[in-house]
């Protein structure tokens, strides 16, 4: 496996599913960011929901993902509910 864990937030089992889509890397998951990744994620597991994206979003800014500010927040639950349309 991957250093993935290494990165606040990620666990076993994101790591696994982010390892599935061709994310084995902290690095990776940096160049992509949390939507893009997000997009690959929803693709191969269609019952991830907006928690992984603030997940990945603060695993990227090396933070607790329920502590990324109001106004993050509310952007990625927009482009979470643009992906739902």
């Amino acid at each position: 496996m991957s250093d993935l864990t290494s990165m606040m937030n990620i666990g076993k089992e994101m790591e696994k599913k982010l390892t599935a889509i061709g994310i084995d890397s902290p690095e990776k998951l940096i160049t992509l960011g949390s939507k893009q990744a997000f997009v690959k994620l929803k693709q191969a597991y269609p019952n991830v929901c907006l928690v992984h994206l603030f997940t990945l979003e603060g695993a990227i800014c090396n933070t607790e993902y329920n502590c990324l500010s109001e106004e993050k927040k509310k952007e990625l639950k927009e482009f979470s509910d643009f992906l739902k349309n």
